[in-house]
This record gives structure tokens, C-alpha cells and sequence, in this order.
């Protein structure tokens, strides 16, 4: 019988023996309600907040602007300066225009306020050295005698301030100015017109009229020429030429005493006179008018005896020529009915009669003076009539304003 063997293998460790080697100490040397504390603090730290871009934004742009150059912030406080300075400026040249519009009216007993514009720039300077570069004044509307200017501009330079300071201006002296004026046809035909008469241009220096014209209760239409000329060196001048008063197509009225002027038979009105054998024989029963005609007593004769058809004096072109060439006005007074035979209104003619030449032209009349500087001289230099009106190119020099 075998004898058992014995076997020596060294002994297991024991794995909680391991553990607990590793145990720093009990429990209690670190509290779990310190370890949750410090889990809720770092939690804290973590959490997201909403960002400030308000003072954020304000910190950058300040921070932006204390890192320019100090070359820059001086270019930029001069900048505001300038700003500041041409506004300044701008509003005592807009005061100054309103005060020298205001002190023109007045001066000039105007309607209604001028527009003046002051030139040149800083003006503030210009009023320091008593000197402004350019001035322009614009006056609508100026009454000049009959007829209404419809404007009047004007620009004078380099003009003398005689002021004290800034704020004390006593007056001015302007050594030249240049100018025009403006007559409007619109205002002629309004004015002189009277709704009845239209002015236009016709050529460089004339202006034709026409329209309608009340004599007697007709309404008569007037056609006349104006020829517009400078008169001295401040007035503008009128000559009326060409001057008919048309009554209907029957006949046509000339102011004055030529051969041509009185009252004569249109040439369609002495056509139907011819036609009609009752109208010549009423004008060839009249001895005066045989006469002027230069008609022979003879062939008269043979005439008033047909009572038939026209014979061969009244129907000839030379019949329609010579009765054209009679001045009804001559037969007015003597022979009444003969004219109201012809179509003629008695009244009508002796109103024609009145109407000379000077009368009808002051209806016409075209013509103004420019008022006389107490200081100084005023001269026109061109006169043209446009399509829209007439225009006058003026000009003066040692002009003084106030003071």
C-alpha cells in the first residue's frame, strides 16, 4: 500500500484583503454632502448666460475710436467745425437776402417783395471786408405807365458796402449792372387788349395787332402794325403803322387824310355794287360822285335811264375800281341815305370819323420810360421783339442804395 505524498503550494492571496490595503480611511473624513456641493458650484460655472452686446458693442466702438491716430481726430473735429461754420454762414446770407428784398420793396413802392440772390462764398467773409462779389435782383410785375413790365432782373458786381460791423449795413454803391426787361405779350393782350386784342411779334423790331374794336354798337376788327424803337436812353417808343378798322366785307376804314386812308368799298364791295343795279344808280345820282369818279355826263345818262339789266359802265372792272377808290366818309354828312343804301350805318361813319390816327394809336401805344436814378445812370442798350414779347437789355453804372 502506497503511502500518500504531501504537497506544499504557497497560499492564495485574498482579494478583499487587497481592497481594503487600498482604503484611505473611513467614510466620514469626506462628507457626501460637501462632495454634492462641490458637484453643484462647477455646474454653475459651466452654465450658459446671454451675452451683452450692448456694452460689449459700446466697449468695442469706444475702444475703436481711442485707437485712431490723433492726426485723424483732428481731421474729423475740423470737419464738424467747417459743418458747423458753413451753416452758419448760409443762414446770415439767407437773412441778408430777406432784408434787402424787404428794404427794395419798400424803396421802390413795389407790389409784392423782390427775389434777390447774393453770390459768391463764405458770405460772412465778404460782409467783413464791406465787399460782395455779385448781387441779382428779380422784380415781377413793374407798373410802367399804361402797360405792366412782366419782369426786371438786374446783377451788379464787385459791389462797396458802406456798413459798420456785421450787423449795421447803411447802404451800398454799385459801380455797373447789367439787365433785362420783359414786356409779355400775355400782358399786352390782358391790358391794352381787354380780351379783344392779341399782340404778336412779327420780325426783329415789329408787333402786329389784332382783334376787335366796339364803334357805334359793330364790333369792328382792327389790324395794325407797331414798330418798337428805342427813344433816348431810358424810353421805349412806339410808331403804329398799317392801321385799318375792317366793317365786314363791305368796306374798310384808314385813319387819316391820304388818298389810300378814309373809308373806302372793299374790293368784294364794289363788286356787288356793281352787280346791283339799284346801288350804282343811287351812287351815280349823286354829282359829287360822278365827278370823283371822272365817269362821262353821257354815259351817267345812259346808265340812270336803263331799267333793265346793268349796263356796260356799272358792269365794267373799271366801275368796281373807280367806286373803290371813293372816301365814303366825304359823303357821310351830305348824303346820309345814299350811305345806308349801300349797307352803311350813318352813326357808324360819323364814329369813324372821330377815330384819327392819334386817337387809335394811344390805343396801341406800346411805350414806357425807365424811372431816373437819383444817383448814377440807367440806359437801355437793345431792344427785340422775341416770340413771347419784347425784350430790353439795360444797363447803368454809380448806382447808390441807401446810405
Amino acid at each position: 500500500m502506497r503511502t500518500p505524498h504531501r504537497i506544499d503550494a504557497h497560499p492564495r492571496p485574498n482579494p478583499y484583503e487587497e481592497l481594503g490595503a487600498l482604503d484611505d480611511g473611513p467614510l466620514e473624513e469626506t462628507p457626501l454632502r460637501d462632495f454634492l456641493t462641490r458637484e453643484r458650484e462647477e455646474d454653475a460655472e459651466d452654465a450658459w448666460t446671454p451675452p451683452d452686446h450692448r456694452r460689449g458693442g459700446r466697449r468695442r466702438r469706444k475702444n475703436r475710436f481711442a485707437g485712431l491716430p490723433l492726426a485723424v481726430k483732428a481731421v474729423v473735429g475740423l470737419a464738424v467745425l467747417a459743418s458747423f461754420t458753413a451753416l452758419a454762414d448760409r443762414w446770415a446770407l439767407l437773412y441778408a437776402e430777406h432784408r434787402a428784398a424787404d428794404t427794395l420793396k419798400d424803396r421802390l413802392d413795389l407790389a409784392a417783395a423782390p427775389e434777390v440772390e447774393i453770390g459768391g462764398f463764405p458770405f460772412l467773409t465778404q460782409l467783413a471786408g464791406e465787399r460782395l462779389d455779385s448781387v441779382s435782383v428779380t422784380v415781377p410785375d413793374v407798373a410802367a405807365d399804361r402797360v405792366s413790365l412782366a419782369k426786371v432782373s438786374a446783377t451788379a458786381r464787385d459791389i462797396r458796402l458802406d456798413a459798420d460791423g456785421l450787423t449795421a449795413v447803411r447802404g451800398a454803391r454799385v459801380p455797373r449792372f447789367d439787365g433785362e426787361v420783359q414786356l409779355s405779350f400775355a400782358d399786352l393782350n390782358r391790358e391794352l387788349g381787354a380780351s379783344r386784342m392779341t399782340f404778336t411779334g412779327e420780325g426783329r423790331d415789329r408787333v402786329r395787332a389784332d382783334g376787335t374794336l366796339p364803334v357805334a354798337g359793330h364790333d369792328l376788327r382792327l389790324r395794325a402794325e407797331a414798330t418798337i424803337r428805342r427813344q433816348g436812353e431810358r424810353g421805349i417808343a412806339t410808331e403804329i403803322g398799317n392801321m385799318r378798322l375792317d366793317i365786314g366785307d363791305l368796306a374798310t376804314y384808314r385813319p387819316g387824310t391820304g388818298p389810300s386812308e378814309g373809308l373806302h368799298l372793299t374790293r368784294k364791295g364794289a363788286a356787288d355794287l356793281a352787280r346791283e343795279t339799284r346801288k350804282a344808280k343811287a351812287l351815280l345820282s349823286v354829282p359829287a360822285v360822278v365827278q370823283r369818279m371822272g365817269v362821262p355826263e353821257a354815259t351817267v345818262r345812259e346808265a340812270l335811264a336803263d331799267d333793265g339789266r346793268p349796263t356796260q359802265l356799272t358792269g365794267s372792272p373799271r366801275f368796281a375800281r373807280q367806286a373803290q377808290n371813293l372816301n365814303l366818309i366825304d359823303l357821310a354828312l351830305d348824303h346820309p341815305q345814299l350811305l345806308r343804301r349801300l349797307g352803311l350805318d350813318p352813326d357808324l361813319l360819323d364814329s369813324l370819323s372821330g377815330l384819327t390816327r392819334p386817337v387809335l394809336a394811344d390805343r396801341l401805344s406800346l411805350a414806357f420810360e425807365l424811372p431816373e436814378p437819383e444817383q448814377g445812370e440807367v440806359r437801355l442798350r437793345d431792344v427785340r421783339v422775341e416770340e413771347d414779347g419784347i425784350r430790353v437789355r439795360v444797363s447803368g453804372s454809380g448806382l447808390s442804395v441807401g446810405g
